[in-house]
């Protein structure tokens, strides 16, 4: 079965007036059909506008200018906008964005708002027959079809997220990016969040991109988990092996940073310096001047990622010159 999601050496990059920002360099990646991959890094590495990229959607002064994206095996990178609106976004993909909170709209009904997409999308359904299909899938987050009466002003945070969810799914995607799902909300409501993603996963045999700065999170639903650094993909691998055994020494200081519920801890590790300005990214590694394991061609020749063990792969020179 091919893969609901392939990108093949994409790379996303702002031009702004001070230069390029190349945000995501050279990635490639793939997601198969009913698993869930979580992408994590720090702030301002390219996992959002990774996200984006996948719709086709990024926020200008950015551009894909280079690389492939197959979705269901459809290729989107230079589909034309109306194309991409009838046949790809929210037909075949569909995404919670980043603070989803806030993408309500004040002034309308929670079911108007969930009904437009599937008024645009579906030919000849009616508007009866979307307000029917509102209905069944806020019960499938968890909510009463009264829902659909209320203003978003009348909804705590996690009602407003499975809102968000529940309009994500209505179409049926193959694939949903989970952009910070968790942003702003407290932890118990957190837990509900991430257990109603696992389940829809289940229930809707649904593809998963969830991206996050937080491993503790994408632990919890990730089956394959991406390490991004300044636009790059450092290691990628069945969850269970980046975080028992991970390779790359950013990967182990992000771990080494997270504090264990069962394991006596000293002190919590730290990353020193700053992320790498992507305007002018350093030459060879890009994460060379943070770590503590640099050697001879670390500042000079940028390393390839290589399958180490079976499922798990890194750009780390430690390895490649073995």
């Amino acid at each position: 079965m091919p893969p609901v999601m392939k990108t093949t050496g994409l790379k996303t990059y702002y031009f702004i007036s001070r230069g390029v920002v190349k945000a995501v360099d050279n990635v490639s990646l793939e997601l198969e059909p009913g698993y869930s991959l979580g992408l994590a890094g720090e702030s301002g590495c390219g996992k959002s506008t990774f996200g984006f990229s996948l719709i086709n959607l990024v926020p200008p002064p950015g551009k894909i200018v280079d690389g492939s994206i197959l979705i269901d095996g459809t290729e989107i990178v230079g589909m034309p906008e109306s194309e991409l609106r009838k046949k790809v976004r929210w037909k075949k993909v569909s995404m919670i964005f980043q603070g989803a909170m806030n993408v309500l709209n004040p002034v309308y009904k929670i079911g108007y708002q969930m009904a437009e997409p599937l008024l645009y999308h579906e030919e000849g359904i009616t508007k009866k027959e979307a307000m029917q299909k509102v209905h069944e899938y806020l019960e499938l987050v968890g909510l009463t079809p009264a829902v659909a009466d209320m203003y978003p002003h009348e909804l705590s945070g996690g009602m407003k997220q499975r809102v968000v969810i529940a309009t994500a799914l209505l179409t049926e995607p193959k694939l949903l990016i989970a952009d910070e799902p968790t942003t702003a909300l407290d932890v118990i409501v957190q837990a509900q969040i991430i257990n109603l993603l696992k389940k829809l996963k289940r229930q809707l045999n649904l593809s998963i991109l969830i991206i996050s700065h937080d491993l503790s999170v994408i632990s919890e639903i990730a089956d394959h988990l991406a390490i991004m650094y300044a636009g790059k993909i450092v290691e990628y691998g069945t969850s269970d092996k980046v975080y028992l055994e991970p390779k790359h020494p950013y990967t182990k200081a992000l771990l080494g940073a997270l504090p264990r519920l069962r394991v006596k801890q000293e002190k919590l590790e730290f990353i020193p310096g700053v992320p790498p300005d992507l305007l002018a990214p350093p030459p060879g590694c890009r994460f060379h001047p943070r770590c503590k394991y640099r050697f001879e061609p670390c500042d000079k020749e940028e390393p390839e990622l290589i399958e180490v063990e079976p499922g798990q792969w890194v750009a780390c020179h430690l390895y490649t010159r073995r």
